[in-house]
Protein backbone atom coordinates (compact mmCIF):
# COMPACT_ATOMS: atom_id res chain seq x y z
CA UNK A 1 0.00 0.00 0.00
CA UNK A 2 3.10 2.24 1.07
CA UNK A 3 4.48 2.03 -2.17
CA UNK A 4 1.20 2.50 -4.41
CA UNK A 5 1.22 5.91 -2.63
CA UNK A 6 4.69 6.69 -3.35
CA UNK A 7 3.88 6.19 -7.38
CA UNK A 8 1.13 8.42 -7.22
CA UNK A 9 3.08 10.85 -5.73
CA UNK A 10 5.78 10.75 -7.46
CA UNK A 11 3.46 10.79 -11.19
CA UNK A 12 1.65 14.21 -9.02
CA UNK A 13 4.79 15.59 -8.48
CA UNK A 14 6.21 15.26 -11.98
CA UNK A 15 2.60 16.65 -13.56
CA UNK A 16 2.73 19.35 -10.97
CA UNK A 17 6.50 20.15 -12.19
CA UNK A 18 5.35 20.23 -15.84
CA UNK A 19 2.11 22.03 -15.04
CA UNK A 20 4.69 24.79 -13.42
CA UNK A 21 7.18 24.66 -16.33
CA UNK A 22 4.78 24.86 -18.78
CA UNK A 23 2.97 28.28 -16.91
CA UNK A 24 6.68 29.63 -16.42
CA UNK A 25 7.06 29.57 -20.04
CA UNK A 26 3.65 31.15 -20.99
CA UNK A 27 4.49 33.39 -18.99
CA UNK A 28 7.99 34.56 -20.61
CA UNK A 29 6.65 34.17 -23.29
CA UNK A 30 3.59 36.21 -23.07
CA UNK A 31 6.61 38.93 -21.72
CA UNK A 32 9.02 38.39 -24.77
CA UNK A 33 11.53 37.03 -22.41
CA UNK A 34 13.49 34.24 -24.33
CA UNK A 35 13.86 30.91 -22.27
CA UNK A 36 15.97 27.65 -23.15
CA UNK A 37 15.14 24.32 -22.17
CA UNK A 38 16.72 23.41 -19.46
CA UNK A 39 19.44 26.30 -17.72
CA UNK A 40 18.32 29.63 -18.01
CA UNK A 41 21.19 31.49 -15.55
CA UNK A 42 21.80 33.91 -18.44
CA UNK A 43 18.57 35.83 -17.81
CA UNK A 44 18.52 38.35 -15.78
CA UNK A 45 17.47 38.95 -12.15
CA UNK A 46 15.10 41.37 -13.02
CA UNK A 47 13.03 39.34 -16.03
CA UNK A 48 13.71 36.21 -13.78
CA UNK A 49 11.48 38.18 -10.90
CA UNK A 50 9.10 39.52 -13.21
CA UNK A 51 8.29 35.52 -14.36
CA UNK A 52 8.15 34.44 -10.98
CA UNK A 53 6.34 37.57 -10.08
CA UNK A 54 3.25 36.43 -12.28
CA UNK A 55 3.68 33.18 -11.85
CA UNK A 56 2.86 33.61 -7.99
CA UNK A 57 -0.08 36.34 -9.06
CA UNK A 58 -2.09 34.12 -11.64
CA UNK A 59 -1.64 31.22 -8.99
CA UNK A 60 -2.93 33.26 -6.37
CA UNK A 61 -5.97 34.03 -9.14
CA UNK A 62 -6.62 30.24 -9.56
CA UNK A 63 -6.84 30.05 -5.40
CA UNK A 64 -9.29 32.90 -5.34
CA UNK A 65 -11.61 31.44 -8.01
CA UNK A 66 -11.44 28.08 -6.85
CA UNK A 67 -12.22 29.21 -2.95
CA UNK A 68 -14.85 31.44 -3.96
CA UNK A 69 -16.34 28.78 -6.67
CA UNK A 70 -16.40 26.63 -3.26
CA UNK A 71 -17.98 28.75 -0.91
CA UNK A 72 -20.61 30.18 -3.08
CA UNK A 73 -21.54 26.09 -3.26
CA UNK A 74 -21.28 25.95 0.33
CA UNK A 75 -23.94 29.02 0.16
CA UNK A 76 -26.55 27.24 -1.69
Amino acid sequence: MNSMNNMNSNSTSREMKQRLSNMKTEVANSMNISLSQGYNGDISARDAGRIGGQMVKRMIEFAEKNMNGGMNNMMN
